[in-house]
């Protein structure tokens, strides 16, 4: 496709410029009986060495749908297929059954998919519904020449030669492009290199969304993404269709604008800034400023995209199981949470009226944003109290700013370490004070909270407590450059 095409509403000209690709191919085989190990979310890849890179057509990165929607499970998916289509290069290769439509497929173990889908979850028939899902989106493109309407997904299917319902076996998962959608995948022309890694570490549909948007920009010499009305954004990130409710700005940049770019900052290979630009006193157009980040994302296991502590408390109000999940895909993670916890606060206040439908009750809640109307109750109540306390001392405030810009560059060093060493740092933080009162899961440093205190328990391990010169030095250091850069030399984790 040439630049200045369009993609539902129009394809913006392409800026950056063509990397080489370096691929990490595999090697697929008939076996009697899948390995526990290939299935394991645990063994993703987790360091950089392993990044699992593709080429994404700039097409298809911000795509504005036409029909149907795109959430984190499909987006994650979608781009799994695409890898894996790159690298076996031709369909019809490991076709486990020797029949004519098969050729037309391209074959994957259903546990590859699952593994670098972060998919840890034995519900195969939510990974089913959602490549059905994938089938119902619809996007068209269009140039000087043609006009193009297609599926994302022509066709997929799961094939064990054992037998579906049968213990044994393999199971692969076949699946086929529409004509024009193939040909962008094989041969994307001009194109984004995506990573399997990256994306396995953010938890949301438009995190996800927003940072390709962003990656394409990251190599340009004006690092800033093109300008666009933010009611484009809104159905880029959401992945919404394109006659989609947009609502009001305010609530747009709220829940899914902040909560991405926090996301993208703190585990991604980049750091993103938003530039709006008004129209008098509304603002009418977004873009934002791209810059390779200086932090390298830790290793860490990902998480299941399917919550399932989350959908069985929203299955509890009396929803159904594909209610719920919708609800999952579709909404940003941190205001359904807050709904799901006001609402069962509300049933269980025994002296209030009893609420005759909590799935009502908690939809309505839902639409009419009332968690977001009791955070706004509680800042106002801060803001109240703040006025009336004395202001915080300044050498206070750049203790505070220095200790989080610290806990950064620990967890920079933590990253260095090897395996073994970094088990053993992580089990002396366990086994210490600052670690009472966290809920450490398997999932570690993926936990934000438990992150935070590590990194601050780790620099205080390393570098002790910060005296009143190296606090005036990072200020003079964050004034003059931008950006601190460390006021103190590293000792090795072992003298700690």
């Amino acid at each position: 496709m040439a630049n200045g095409e369009r993609v539902g509403l129009r394809i913006s000209p392409i800026a950056g410029k063509v990397l080489t690709v370096q691929t990490f191919p595999h090697r697929y085989r008939m076996a009697s009986k899948p390995s526990k190990k290939a299935t394991k979310a645990s063994e993703l890849a987790t360091v950089p060495s392993d990044l699992r890179e593709f080429r994404k057509t700039n097409t298809a990165i911000g795509l504005r749908l036409v029909e149907g929607r795109l959430g984190l499970l499909s987006r994650k998916l979608y781009n799994v297929l695409l890898f894996h289509a790159q690298e076996l290069k031709e369909p019809g290769k490991n076709a486990p059954l020797a029949r004519g439509g098969s050729k037309e497929y391209f074959w994957v173990p259903l546990a590859a998919i699952q593994r670098d889908a972060s998919y840890d979850s034995h519900d195969t028939k939510q990974l089913k519904e959602t490549l059905q899902e994938l089938q119902d989106v619809r996007v068209y493109m269009e140039d000087e020449v043609q006009w193009t309407s297609e599926r994302l997904l022509a066709g997929v299917s799961l094939v064990n030669p054992e037998g579906l319902k049968k213990r044994g076996g393999q199971v692969w998962l076949g699946f086929a492009f529409p004509p024009e959608v193939k040909h962008l995948v094989m041969d994307p022309g001009v194109y984004t290199r995506v990573t399997l890694f990256y994306q396995s570490l953010l938890r949301s549909g438009a995190s996800l969304a927003l940072y390709e948007q962003c990656l394409r920009y990251a190599t340009n010499p004006s690092r800033v993404t093109l300008k666009k009305n933010w009611e484009w954004w809104f159905g880029v990130l959401t992945g919404a269709p394109i006659d989609a409710n947009p609502g009001e700005y305010k609530y747009f940049k709220r829940d899914v604008i902040k909560p991405a770019i926090a996301e993208i900052n703190s585990t991604t290979d980049i750091t993103i800034e938003l530039i709006e630009h008004k129209a008098g006193r509304r603002v009418a157009e977004l873009q934002f400023k791209v810059k390779p980040s200086q932090q390298l994302p830790l290793p860490m296991p990902n998480g299941p995209v399917i919550d399932t502590e989350l959908l069985g408390r929203i299955s509890a109000f009396g929803m159904s199981a594909d209610e719920a999940k919708n609800l999952l895909a579709s909404t940003e993670d941190a205001k359904l949470r807050a709904t799901v916890g006001l609402v069962e606060r509300r049933l269980r206040q025994s002296n209030a009226p009893k609420i005759e439908s909590p799935a009502a009750y908690f939809k309505m809640a839902l639409k009419n944003d009332y968690a977001g109307n009791e955070e706004v109750a509680k800042h106002t109540m801060a803001k109240a109290a703040a006025a009336k306390a004395p202001a915080e001392d300044p050498i206070d405030q750049l203790r505070s700013k220095y200790l989080v810009h610290r806990a950064k560059d620990a967890l920079r060093l933590y990253a260095e370490l090897d395996p073994a060493e970094q088990a053993r740092v992580f089990g002396d933080f366990k086994s210490s004070s600052d670690a009472k009162g966290l809920k450490i899961t398997n999932f570690g440093l993926a936990t934000p909270s438990v992150r935070t205190a590590f990194s601050m328990w780790y620099a205080k391990q390393n570098w002790g407590d910060p005296s009143t010169d190296e606090l005036l030095r990072y200020a003079v250091g964050t004034h003059d450059d931008g950006e601190a850069s460390d006021t103190k030399t590293r000792r090795s984790p072992s003298q700690y």
